[in-house]
């Protein structure tokens, strides 16, 4: 198994590696001089920023640019794939953080970088194989999967408790007085800094949870009822709105996708 502490003093412009991890283990805060990909294979990964929440699962990857402060918590077992790429590699047009589905090509192209040794040459195939790599990241259509963090300070604590736990179903006058507001001053300011409603926010927050729970395999039922609805109907309907599919295609895409 590779790891980032078995890089070579000086190392060719884009390295990779396979790994895993087990459920629950946190990688705390930290940035990289070299921008990341990483591609997820099995299991399912909370990957956070200073701004943003993303919630990811089997098939897909992130991009984070170098010196990026980011942390990763493991909701599962997971398995995954890393390349780490030198700036002076990427180019000015690469995108910032990035959520997206994996490409059979970029899969093949992550696998052919892995496949090399750390003090590999970096020729004229490695660097033509790099260099489209960089053109799938940048095209891959950026997946809306993604929460974001208010800036005022009481509104994310709030933000992080509900993520933290998505199913708790305390009513906004409970959140306002956990934020030290008045109601009206907490709804205002929640709508004014994130662009929607508390409820609004709240519901996503959910139905991003049970995407990644469903991509691991959980029932719809338990998922719906693990998160506060009623029945799994109503949890079907929410989803549907958000995702434009039912969550049966959503378990069935993940079943494939660990089958391949």
């Amino acid at each position: 198994m590779k790891r980032t502490a078995d890089f070579p003093c000086h190392p060719p412009p884009v390295v990779g590696f396979a790994d895993c991890y087990t459920g629950g283990f946190v990688d705390a805060f930290h940035t990289h001089e070299r921008a990341q990909l990483s591609i997820f294979l099995a299991g399912s990964v909370t990957v956070n920023t200073q701004d943003e929440s993303f919630v990811l699962g089997p098939g897909q990857g992130m991009w984070l640019p170098a010196q990026i402060m980011h942390q990763a918590t493991c909701r599962t077992d997971l398995v995954f794939q890393v390349v780490y790429v030198d700036p002076s590699f990427t180019g000015a047009d690469l995108p910032p953080c990035k959520m997206f589905d994996v490409s059979s090509l970029m899969r093949g192209l992550v696998d052919e970088i892995i496949a090399m040794t750390f003090n590999f040459a970096m020729d004229d195939r490695m660097s033509a194989i790099a260099r489209l790599l960089m053109e799938e990241i940048n095209r891959a259509p950026r997946i809306a999967d993604k929460l974001l963090f208010p800036t005022d300070l009481r509104l994310r604590r709030v933000c992080e408790a509900i993520i933290a736990q998505p199913g708790d179903c305390h009513d906004i006058d409970y959140w306002a007085r956990e934020a030290g507001m008045a109601r009206r001053t907490f709804t205002r300011l929640f709508q004014q800094e994130m662009g929607m409603g508390f409820a609004t926010w709240r519901r996503r927050v959910r139905v991003v949870e049970a995407a990644a729970r469903l991509a691991t395999g959980q029932s719809i039922a338990e998922v719906a009822f693990d998160l506060g609805y009623d029945n799994a109907g109503s949890f079907s309907t929410m989803f549907h709105r958000t995702f434009g599919a039912v969550p049966s295609t959503l378990r069935a895409s993940a079943s494939q996708t660990s089958r391949s």
